[in-house]
């Protein structure tokens, strides 16, 4: 009954497995202890009946010696009465060992009932058990598997990564700078070109306007009046007279 016992103090073998091992133990424990009480609980028969026997015989030869003695018989009295003494002695002796007999065979079968009980109680824990020991274990790898990896290293290659995209993200930026610095120069040369474009028009508009005689729109033309120095000899001189 101590084997799947010393099978559970092992730490280092399978949880499962000790459990399943120790209902197989206790349950191979089982039948060697019924046994037993059958062997106890048929000897314990046996020795009931011889018993009786005994017993039986020790009150018949206790009826002949009252036959005898009525009959004034007393030296078949006396020899009955011995027989009878013989039986009766031994009648109490296998008294004596029936009744160890039978404290042996309820002991017997207490220890088998509740046997039972702790296999039937084993057999209905084992699933739970199981279940647990089976977290358990994940759980344990789990944390193993946890526990081994470099998280410096792995930290480390994290943020060389972030590094890395802010810096695609910063050169995607000045790309598009670029782009658009590109084409605000395109639209001022664009620009330029209006204005030189406007420059030529009015070079035109003055150079035509020389050719009539006449100034370009918004300029009046000077009179003598104005600027002296115009006047002719005749003009300055009716100019005087008046």
């Amino acid at each position: 009954m101590v084997s799947y016992a010393n099978a559970i103090i092992s730490v280092f073998e399978d949880p499962e497995k000790i459990l399943e091992q120790a209902v197989i133990d206790m349950s191979n424990d089982l039948i060697k202890v019924r046994q037993a009480t059958a062997q106890v609980l048929a000897s314990q028969k046996q020795l009931e009946s011889k018993y009786k026997a005994v017993q039986k015989a020790s009150d018949d030869w206790y009826q002949r010696a009252q036959l005898a003695l009525q009959k004034r018989d007393e030296d078949l009295a006396r020899e009955a009465l011995k027989r009878r003494k013989s039986y009766a002695d031994n009648a109490t002796a296998l008294k004596i060992q029936l009744e160890q007999q039978k404290n042996v065979a309820d002991s017997l079968v207490s220890k088998t009932q509740l046997l039972e009980s702790k296999i039937q109680e084993a057999k209905s824990k084992k699933d739970t058990l199981k279940a647990r020991a089976q977290s358990a274990k994940t759980s344990t790898i789990v944390s193993e598997m946890v526990n081994n990896i470099n998280t410096s290293s792995a930290l480390a290659a994290f943020d060389k990564m972030e590094e890395k995209v802010l810096t695609m993200g910063g050169q995607a930026d000045a790309l598009n700078q670029l782009t658009t610095d590109n084409l605000e120069g395109k639209f001022a040369l664009l620009e330029n070109s209006s204005v030189d474009d406007d420059l030529a028009e009015l070079k035109k508009e003055l150079s035509g306007s020389s050719k009539r005689g006449e100034l370009p729109p918004g300029r009046s033309v000077p009179t003598n009046k104005e600027f002296p120095f115009l006047m002719n000899s005749e003009e300055k001189q009716s100019g005087s007279s008046v």
